[in-house]
């Protein structure tokens, strides 16, 4: 089929895939018959000057065609959007916004991205939209016409959140028939809000008397003044009264007789355009009432009939409640529309199913997917819905965002009843992306269980779904070798499916590998992990592929952050954000693991409260039931962070957390085992350090270093420096962990009085450690480090990047000569305990020092507890004064 002027935009779809129709931003053209009324366009002007105008009124109240008629008047760019019901879904609704501004000759900056998911919308790219409105020299006028279907109340606020921060900027104008959900007080009591509202709609007798005239009725004022009362001014009811008495033999009898009520009207809209067509257009209008949209081919499968094409083209030409889309595609007005499904019920009693389940098998048969399963589910047919699901592969949009919350609420109607493999894949998939692993399970082997005894319509789609379940069970439980026979089970099964099939549908694919990839992470096999999770992250796709590339990205960081790799772990890290931020993905699984790393990363900067508020975002996106790679990630970050802040015994706490899995993980165990060795230093136990590293010291080199440290603590240089010289050539940590070794060897030579040694080591050490800001080793080395970086060259390597950074006031080693605080300090203070003692300085109370660091009363109360520790104090001020004598204040 040829293209036609109607070809939505190239490169640009809804989140859902769908193709953005350039018929949706498009000014409705004005008819023959319209009448052009100054008293309202007058009233539209002040459109220009207010930043919010409601055109509020009834169906058929001529909303539309009045505000376009003005806008088409305008001589500055008027970005149009006609809202439909799927608009409801915030990332539907906002890709449809920024086409339109794009279609209305609107540059948009790259800045602002776009939706990936159906269901949402990052708050990121509404602040940059309204930051980019906000900064033209000129107002962009936006109308959203029909935007009574869109009854979100997440998208009323997002809307209000763009319209306030735009400014000058935004002139929004919303034509709808009920009071949209935003703050319209607000901008009532500011006079900052232009209303046209159902009583302005109405008709006045001089205009009701021109468009009948243009209808070609010459009625006496008296009869339009009746008929004008009798309608109260409704535009489409005086439309369709001057249709009707048109055809009749006396217009004024019939004038008398009409009444203007809703059922006034649905008995006209049956008597007056449906009972007038021929009986057989009048079946084709009952059957087609079911569709939100139709095309000749479908008309002809629900009539059974082969001449639909030009009885819709003759309805459409007649204005008999048939609109055009495009394409070939019509639709009826909603108001008809619902008025003929009621009169099919009456006079059809069991046929509208029955229409659905042939319009649903039509839609899928051409590609039509989505349309396909919402009529299968309004049929009730679950066993066709759920097989077009599973037999499209289409159950991957489960997990992705694309169409997650529709298909997850399109089966909520499907009932216990329902049995067979592709109702329970469904329930299994629905359940396992709400993170319910037993009933998932349960419906997942039960799914199995059927087609192994009852085989499939789709075996091999039944078979990849089924393997796309198991890997993600696997992920979610720690069951890598699980994981690993679902992708061998995949593998055979993939050359059984059309690759066209597969090429519509990457993220099958990507999602399998993605929870391959964190099931071989968990066991440890980092680099069998990285060549899955890097052909997924490496792969094109646009929004079917931005989450799991996200995910795969998050553990990729992960991978290099374990190895001391912190430069690189924290670029992919930062590509992974630039996915979510880019697609406004969901906070999902694995979604915070590169937010994880980041913190992580920032620890060993010593950057701890950037670090505190990394983690404090990934805990409000923290999902019951992630996977233990995530899981494992959040408890080790936060020991570490809280090891830094100075809370030991908080820190050996998390070290012991134990993350629900079926198989331990041999990387999580070690780190774990490390961070409380750590923490019994920190402690002042070097034996219980020793004790507590021991079994894993030979298993990875971070643990190794960490055994040196304690092997040092305790007095023995010789077996700390045999322990790191045990270190295999083959095994190349990053600096993360190189930089921690040298400076037990350096600390190791000093004890042993080779001091030469020791500055030569130390050197090397700030060189490594500078290249990645790696400040935490160098504070964490202890009091022995601070004489030899006040001298020489070692001063000039510290060159100030050692320094804590502004606001941190956490105490480092420095690069100038620094009298050494008095033995009645006993610990160094952590950086959260510096806040602390600053205003305790300052004769604030305990409340007003948790309010000023967001923390609570009882956090607060802790840190003062530690503070009076190592200070040797038991009151207020004499922490103060003591700070103060060892020039900690």
């Amino acid at each position: 089929m040829a293209v036609t002027e109607e070809t939505p935009e190239q490169g640009f779809a809804d989140p859902t895939g769908d193709p953005l129709l350039r018929t949706r931003f498009a000014l409705p053209a004005r008819p023959a018959t319209f009448v052009r009324r100054p008293r309202l366009t007058g009233h539209l002007d002040q459109a220009l000057a207010t930043p919010l105008t409601m055109v509020n009124g009834s169906a058929g109240a001529g909303k539309t065609l009045l505000v376009a008629d003005w806008a088409s008047s305008l001589r500055h760019p008027v970005a149009w959007l006609t809202a439909e019901s799927t608009d409801q879904a915030p990332g539907v609704f906002w890709a449809h916004v920024l086409q339109a501004l794009r279609a209305a000759g609107v540059p948009v900056a790259s800045e602002v991205g776009s939706p990936a998911e159906a269901g949402r919308v990052d708050q990121r790219t509404l602040t940059r939209l309204a930051a980019d409105l906000e900064g033209r020299d000129h107002s962009t006028l936006v109308i959203l016409d029909e935007f009574d279907r869109v009854v979100s109340r997440e998208i009323a606020g997002q809307l209000e959140f763009v319209l306030h921060h735009a400014g000058r900027g935004l002139r929004l104008i919303l034509v709808t028939r009920t009071e949209p959900l935003l703050p319209l007080h607000r901008y009532r009591a500011s006079g900052e809000m232009t209303e046209i509202r159902d009583a302005e709609l109405a008709f006045t007798p001089d205009e009701a008397h021109e468009l009948l005239t243009r209808h070609g009725l010459d009625l006496p004022a008296s009869a339009v003044l009746a008929l004008v009362e009798r309608t109260r001014g409704w535009a489409a009811g005086l439309r369709l009264c001057a249709l009707a008495a048109r055809q009749g033999t006396d217009p004024h009898a019939y004038l008398k007789q009409f009444e203007a009520d809703h059922s006034a009207v649905a008995d006209f809209l049956l008597a007056e355009v449906l009972d007038r067509q021929a009986p057989g257009t009048q079946d084709l209008l009952l059957r087609i009432s079911v569709l939100e949209r139709c095309c000749p081919d479908l008309v002809n499968v629900l009539t059974q009939r082969t001449d639909a094409e030009p009885i819709l083209a003759a309805l459409q030409r007649e204005n008999a409640f048939v609109h055009y889309l495009g394409h070939s595609w019509y639709s009826l007005h909603p108001l008809f529309a619902e008025i003929l499904r009621a009169h099919l019920r009456e006079r059809f009693p069991g046929l509208e199913p029955e229409l659905r389940s042939r319009a649903a098998q039509w839609l899928r048969s051409s590609g039509a997917l989505p349309e396909a399963l919402a009529q299968g589910a309004a049929a009730d047919d679950w066993e066709f819905t759920a097989r077009a699901v599973v037999g499209d592969l289409a159950l991957g949009q489960l997990f992705t965002g694309l169409r997650s919350d529709d298909l997850s609420a399109l089966f909520e109607r499907m009932g216990p009843d329902v049995r067979g493999p592709a109702p329970d894949l469904v329930r299994a998939a629905r359940e396992l992306a709400g993170r319910d692993v037993e009933h998932g399970l349960a419906h997942l082997h039960r799914a199995e269980e059927e087609l192994a005894r009852d085989g499939a319509t789709d075996p091999a789609a039944a078979g990849l779904a089924c393997a796309l379940l198991e890997a993600l069970a696997a992920r979610l439980t720690g069951t890598p070798g699980r994981a690993e026979r679902a992708a061998e089970q995949a593998l055979a099964l993939r050359p059984e499916v059309p690759g066209q099939l597969l090429d519509e549908h990457p993220e099958l694919n990507a999602l399998l590998l993605t929870h391959l990839g964190s099931a071989r992470v968990w066991a440890g096999r980092f680099e069998e992990a990285r060549t899955v999770l890097s052909a997924v992250a490496q792969r094109p796709g646009g929004a079917a592929m931005a989450l799991p590339r996200w995910e795969a990205l998050g553990h990729l960081a992960l991978i290099d952050y374990l190895n001391g790799w912190h430069g690189r772990a924290e670029h992919k890290a930062l590509a992974a954000a630039g996915q979510a931020q880019r697609y406004s993905l969901p906070q999902r699984s694995g979604a915070g693991l590169g937010a994880l790393v980041r913190a992580a990363v920032l620890i060993d900067r010593d950057e701890l409260d950037e670090a505190q508020a990394l983690l404090d975002e990934a805990a409000a996106s923290h999902l019951l039931g992630e996977d233990p790679v995530e899981e494992a990630g959040r408890v080790l970050t936060r020991g570490r962070l809280l090891l830094a802040q100075g809370d030991a015994r908080a820190a050996l706490a998390a070290a012991d957390a134990i993350v629900p899995a079926v198989v331990s993980s041999p990387w999580a165990e070690d780190h774990a085992a490390a961070l409380a060795s750590a923490a019994y230093l920190a402690q002042g136990e070097p034996e219980s350090a020793r004790k507590a590293v021991e079994g894993v010291a030979d298993r990875r080199a971070a643990c190794t270093v960490q055994a040196a440290r304690a092997r040092l603590a305790t007095g023995h240089p010789e077996e700390a420096l045999a322990m790191l010289d045990s270190l295999p050539e083959t095994d190349r940590p990053g600096p993360a962990v190189t930089v921690r070794a040298t400076l037990v060897r350096a600390q190791a030579a000093h004890g042993l009085g080779d001091h030469t040694a020791a500055h030569r080591l130390l050197g090397r050490a700030l060189l490594d450690g500078r290249r990645e800001q790696l400040r935490l080793p160098f504070l964490e080395a202890g009091p022995w480090i601070r004489p030899l970086l006040s001298t020489g060259r070692l001063r000039e390597l510290a060159g100030g990047w050692l320094a804590p950074a502004t606001g941190h006031g956490r105490p480092a080693p420095e690069a100038q000569p620094q009298p050494q605080p008095p033995a009645l300090v006993v610990e160094e203070l952590s950086a959260r305990e510096h806040d602390v003692l600053r205003r305790l300085a300052e004769m604030r109370s305990t409340e007003e020092i948790a309010a000023d660091l967001h923390v609570s009363v009882n956090t607060v109360k802790t840190h003062l507890k530690s503070i009076y520790r190592k200070l040797a104090v038991s009151r207020r001020g004499d922490a103060v004064r003591r700070a103060r004598d060892a020039r900690i204040l």
